[in-house]
């Protein structure tokens, strides 16, 4: 399936990294050019040097702090100016913050909000006139399944992640005059650096495929993702394959959302 991304360009914020590298890696592969964004120069680097290797295609490194708006809108800028437009924006800057609600400073409200709601604000934002100039676009929010369903000890993360999806629905009907497609993805259990360092702590005589498969885990279908699966499936939204679809969330969890 030809998925229509040839020459298109995406920016990506959170993109040194775990699924925001992994989606550059397979935008890249599939013809598209590449802005990554991260605050740490260094990973930004090595994160290009593997999209590189991979795919032969050299991306746009910028590093930038989301949470703050002039930066923001200085990144679209510098994307638009080097690559000489946007079609494509993925919001997947954020961290996994949970605690019980009374162990929650306001600081923590704050800055968690300021990173995965306002962060994807800003960048749509600055974003949108852009895509408008070239016919349409297509925008993606990386949110998590407890945004739909939160657990007990899952704040401040369940809340912004939540606003996320409400703002993912209200941005699709109003941009969808101007062709400009907004969907997101709520992410269940995916390897990253965090689940990769529980594994180290709590299980590290097994390998990974013993931690990734164990029961204990609550996950239908018996693993834990890989970044790659989370990756192409948010590459599809994306994508002109994906032309008919906006406004939707898509659980990408094996199964263990109790929620569609």
């Amino acid at each position: 399936m030809d998925l229509g991304l040839k020459d298109k360009i995406a920016l990506i914020t959170g993109g040194s990294k775990g699924i925001g590298l992994e989606t550059a890696i397979v935008l890249a592969s599939e013809g598209a050019k590449v802005a990554i964004v991260a605050r740490n120069e260094e990973a930004l680097q090595a994160a290009a040097k593997r999209i590189k290797q991979t795919t032969g295609t050299d991306a746009l490194v910028i590093s930038a702090d989301i949470s703050v708006e002039a930066e923001v809108r200085g990144v679209v800028e510098q994307t638009v100016q080097h690559f000489g437009g946007l079609d494509i924006l993925i919001n997947n800057a954020g961290t996994s913050a949970a605690n019980p609600f009374e162990e929650v400073s306001s600081e923590s409200w704050y800055s968690d909000l300021d990173l995965k709601v306002l962060g994807a604000v800003h960048s749509s934002k600055a974003a949108v006139p852009h895509m408008r100039q070239r016919g349409g676009g297509s925008i993606l929010n990386v949110t998590a399944i407890v945004g739909k369903a939160p657990s007990a000890s899952s704040l401040p993360t369940s809340v912004s992640r939540a606003a996320g999806l409400a703002l993912t629905k209200a941005m699709s009907k109003d941009l969808a005059k101007d062709n400009i497609r907004v969907n997101a993805v709520c992410i269940g259990l995916i390897r990253s650096d965090q689940i990769e360092r529980k594994w180290k702590a709590v299980a590290p005589e097994q390998s990974w495929e013993e931690f990734a498969s164990n029961p204990n885990h609550g996950i239908p279908l018996k693993r834990i993702g890989q970044t790659e699966e989370a990756a192409k499936v948010i590459v599809f939204l994306v994508s002109d394959a994906a032309s008919y679809v906006t406004g939707t969330a898509v659980n990408i969890d094996g199964g263990t959302s109790p929620v569609l």
